[in-house]
């Protein structure tokens, strides 16, 4: 009886342990919340960001954030303009960066002022519609006029400097994205790209106020606004300072926010596995010394 007993005991403890470890990686209890937001739009430029489609060439408008901790980002919203009309949202893609010189050939090719603090040649990892690793809804928030925008004239150097395209008037709207699977990465600066196909028309990814202000979260160095078309790639242009120009340039943020988890390092997992597995033993153990005091 007091063998069977004991059984109980480690069939027991090792159930809880396989317990803690299937929750450690689903979802570890000592996660902390992620949230990052560059603020609302500011009303100053709207920059095409789209996939390739027919009759269409890639754009990619791309700002950029910080991860201090390994982090899963489970959902996104970014903030754009839609042509009046309306059009139906046919494919949403987002995209992740790394910083130059990261997944970059260097050095670049001379086509564009500078790389530096640009978003690197190829992307880290991304999310689409039509991969089925992405989903979304829309909020119209109403009428809204941009002053400036980039949509076309995104030109290899010297023809680089177009002082924008003028302003644009249209829908705001706020699209709330989810990943399916969510984007896990580790610590490290990077750049979001997101990308709207639309039916008829292009989507203007709004700016945002830089340095970032409440209700954005600031940090530093908050890098501006670049983008490129699959004519200029693998290389990219600052919005402000490369193709609006000026004494000084306006710089601009895109308006987006992130929202996830932290994720615990594997030395923080292992460690409390390793502290899981001492507390058995020593129960073990105790159980054990129990049982032979009880003998006659």
């Amino acid at each position: 009886m007091r063998c069977v007993s004991r059984l109980c005991r480690v069939g027991l403890t090792l159930g809880l342990l396989l317990w803690s470890v299937t929750g450690l990686l689903a979802r570890p209890s000592f996660a902390a919340p992620f949230f990052f937001s560059t603020g609302n739009p500011d009303g100053l430029m709207g920059t095409g960001s789209r996939p390739q489609s027919v009759g269409k060439m890639e754009i990619e408008s791309a700002d950029d954030f910080v991860l201090t901790s390994p982090t899963q980002i489970n959902s996104a919203t970014f903030t754009g303009l839609l042509p009046l009309s309306l059009p139906n949202i046919e494919r949403v893609v987002v995209e992740i960066y790394h910083v130059f010189p990261g997944d970059s050939a260097n050095p670049p090719s001379g086509n564009v002022p500078t790389r530096t603090n640009s978003p690197s040649d190829v992307r880290v990892d991304a999310r689409d519609t039509a991969a089925g690793s992405l989903t979304f809804s829309g909020d119209a928030l109403g009428a809204f006029t941009v002053e400036n925008t980039v949509l076309n004239g995104i030109n290899p150097k010297p023809n680089q400097t177009t002082g924008g395209e003028g302003p644009a008037f249209g829908e705001e709207i706020r699209l709330n994205v989810t990943f399916t699977t969510p984007l896990t990465l580790p610590p490290d600066h990077y750049f979001f790209v997101p990308q709207v196909q639309l039916s008829n028309g292009d989507f203007l990814w709004l700016s945002a106020p830089r340095p970032i202000v409440a209700p954005g979260t600031p940090f530093s160095p908050d890098l501006e606004l670049w983008i490129r078309n699959a004519a200029l790639d693998p290389d990219w242009l600052r919005v402000g300072t490369d193709i609006v120009g000026g004494t000084p340039p306006p710089t601009f943020n895109g308006t987006f926010s992130l929202t996830g988890d932290t994720v615990p390092e594997p030395s923080t997992v292992v460690l409390m596995l390793s502290g899981l597995s001492l507390f058995a033993w020593r129960g073990l153990g105790r159980a054990g010394r129990g049982s032979r005091r009880r003998l006659p």
